[in-house]
This record gives C-alpha cells, sequence and structure tokens, in this order.
C-alpha cells in the first residue's frame, strides 16, 4: 500500500514538474521568442500591415474599407462618397467608412449562382456602379458587381479602377491624365509573375490621391 502510494505521489511530482516546464517554455518562452523574431523581422506585418498617414492609422492594407458620404440612399445606406476609388461589394455586413474602419463581420452570401436575390442585386449594382461613374453598364466589370468570399477584399482589377477615374478626377478637381497614371502607379503584378491576377490595392490608392489632391 505504501509502495502504491509513493509510486502514485513520484507520478504525480512528474507530471506537475513536466506541467510546468511546458507551460514556461510553450506559454512564456516561445511565445516571446516569436513575438520578438516577428517584430524584428516582420514588423509591419505583425502588426496587420497597418497603414499611416501624418502619423495617425487609416487602416490596414489587407482589408477592404467603404468610403461613404453622410448621406443616406432611400434604403437608409450610405452613398459611396465620389472623390475616393470605390472597393468591390462586401456581403460581409457593415464596414465603417475610412479612418473609422471597424471589421464587424467576414464572409460571402453564400447565395447559389442561380440565386435570384443574387441576380437582382448584380444587376442592380451594375445599374448603381454606371450610374455613379457616368459609363455604360456593360463596360463594368465583374469584380464590381461581386463581392469576395471574404467580404472584405483590399483589391480591385485595374479595370475597375481605370473605370473610376474620370469620376475621382472630376470630384477632385484634378487632370485625368494624372489620375489615370496614379492608378497605372499603384497596379500590382502577378505574383512572381504568373500567379493571380494584377490588382489594385483601394486604400493605398486612395491615399496617393488625397496626396495629389492636396497638392
Amino acid at each position: 500500500m505504501n509502495l502504491s502510494v509513493r509510486n502514485a505521489a513520484r507520478l504525480a511530482g512528474a507530471g506537475l514538474r513536466a506541467l510546468l516546464v511546458l507551460t514556461v517554455v510553450c506559454g512564456v518562452i516561445y511565445p516571446l521568442v516569436v513575438t520578438g523574431l516577428a517584430q524584428l523581422a516582420f514588423h509591419d506585418k505583425a502588426n496587420g500591415s497597418e497603414l499611416t498617414v501624418d502619423g495617425k492609422s487609416v487602416g490596414s492594407e489587407l482589408l477592404g474599407q467603404s468610403y461613404t458620404l453622410d448621406k443616406k440612399d432611400k434604403d437608409g445606406n450610405p452613398l459611396p462618397d465620389p472623390k475616393f476609388f470605390q472597393p468591390r461589394p462586401s456581403a460581409a455586413g457593415p464596414n465603417t467608412e475610412n479612418t473609422q474602419y471597424k471589421l464587424l463581420v467576414s464572409g460571402a452570401s453564400n447565395l447559389a449562382a442561380d440565386s435570384k436575390v443574387l441576380l437582382d442585386s448584380v444587376r442592380q449594382r451594375r445599374s448603381d456602379v454606371a450610374a455613379f461613374n457616368g459609363v455604360a453598364p456593360s463596360s463594368v466589370p465583374v469584380d464590381a458587381l461581386t463581392a469576395s468570399a471574404s467580404g472584405v477584399d483590399p483589391d480591385i482589377s485595374p479595370a475597375y479602377a481605370r473605370l473610376q477615374t474620370e469620376r475621382v478626377a472630376k470630384a477632385n478637381h484634378l487632370p485625368v491624365d494624372k489620375v489615370e497614371r496614379l492608378v497605372k502607379d499603384h497596379t500590382d503584378g502577378r505574383l512572381l509573375g504568373f500567379m493571380g491576377e494584377e490588382h489594385v490595392n483601394v486604400l493605398k490608392l486612395n491615399i496617393a490621391l488625397k496626396e495629389l489632391a492636396r497638392g
């Protein structure tokens, strides 16, 4: 009996020591080492790829955000601000605007390709985007009509960015060619030259736009 008690006490002591060692190594030392290395080697990425203007955070280059006016349409939705390049639509729930962006929900609509609700929303978006930018509905690219799987895609296609240049230039009293050059300068190519598609980060583009408009 005494032997059994001693064995149980020995095993419990060994288990407790192992628990303490693993807690210190895995719960304290490892996180501190990984965090330290991330801060040293990948400071921007480790902190959410945050972008700042004049020392103030304006969002993350990895997350899309909306650019709206204080006014709302008949359905109570904020109206897009004509002075800014607009992102692709989001099915992820409400996004606050510009520097006050706060992510509430991430996800897609999960509507089937033959869903009448989805088809009607795409038709309405085509009409709205065309009217907002003063272009023909047939010229509106697909990424202006459909949300991404995450609902917070930070990028748009170069075609959608170019479609918005005249409207943005007019609203900011800028020459169209300068805004077109801005879009070209902020168009990123395919990863390694062959993976993915060319894209434009909307937040980076709008930061550069504000700087250009400021003169």
